[in-house]
C-alpha cells in the first residue's frame, strides 16, 4: 500500500516536472527571437554598409577588411565573420521554434552546445502549467515514459523476489 502511494507520488512529481518543459521552450523560444532580431539588425547594418560602399554584398566587404592592413579592422572584420555565423545559427533556430514540435524543440534548447542560451533562460524561467493540448500531451508522455523507465529496476527486483520464495516454498 505504501509502495503504490510513493509509485504515485514519485509519478505526480515527474508530471510536474514535465509539464515545465513546454512552458521552457515558449521562454527560450523568446528568448531566441529577441537574440535573433538583434542579430538580424546587426547583420543588416552590415549589408546597407556593404551597399553604400559597392560591395556585393557584406561577405565581400567583410573579406576585403580581414585583409587590411589595420589590426583594429581585421579585428572588426573578425567580429563580424562570428556575428553572421551566429545570425544562421539563430535563423535555423527559429526555423525549428516556429515549425518543430516539442520533441524537436527540447532535443534543440538541451543540445550541449547551445547550454549557455538555456542557462540565460532558465535563470528568468517562472514554474507553470501549459494550457495547450499539446503541451499537456507532452508532460503526460515524458512523464509516463520517465516513470516507466524508471520503474524497470523495481518491477524486475519484485519479480525475482516473488519467484524466489515461490522457489523456497
Amino acid at each position: 500500500m505504501i509502495g503504490r502511494l510513493i509509485d504515485k507520488l514519485v509519478f505526480g512529481f515527474i508530471l510536474v516536472i514535465a509539464l515545465q518543459l513546454p512552458q521552457l521552450a515558449d521562454h527560450y523560444q523568446q528568448f531566441l527571437a529577441g537574440l535573433y532580431e538583434s542579430t538580424r539588425w546587426q547583420v543588416e547594418g552590415y549589408e546597407a554598409t556593404a551597399k553604400e560602399y559597392h560591395y556585393a554584398d557584406a561577405e565581400a566587404m567583410i573579406a576585403r577588411h580581414q585583409q587590411n592592413e589595420e589590426p583594429s579592422v581585421r579585428a572588426d572584420a573578425e567580429q563580424k565573420v562570428q556575428t553572421l555565423a551566429l545570425y544562421k545559427a539563430l535563423t535555423e533556430g527559429v526555423a525549428i521554434f516556429n515549425s518543430g514540435n516539442l520533441f524537436e524543440k527540447t532535443a534543440y534548447m538541451f543540445s550541449p552546445v547551445r547550454f549557455d542560451y538555456l542557462k540565460k533562460t532558465i535563470s528568468n524561467f517562472k514554474p507553470g502549467i501549459p494550457l495547450t493540448d499539446s503541451g499537456i500531451g507532452f508532460g503526460v508522455v515524458v512523464a509516463l515514459g520517465v516513470h516507466y523507465l524508471g520503474s524497470i529496476p523495481f518491477i524486475l527486483w519484485a519479480r525475482r523476489r516473488k519467484r524466489q520464495r515461490l522457489a523456497s516454498t
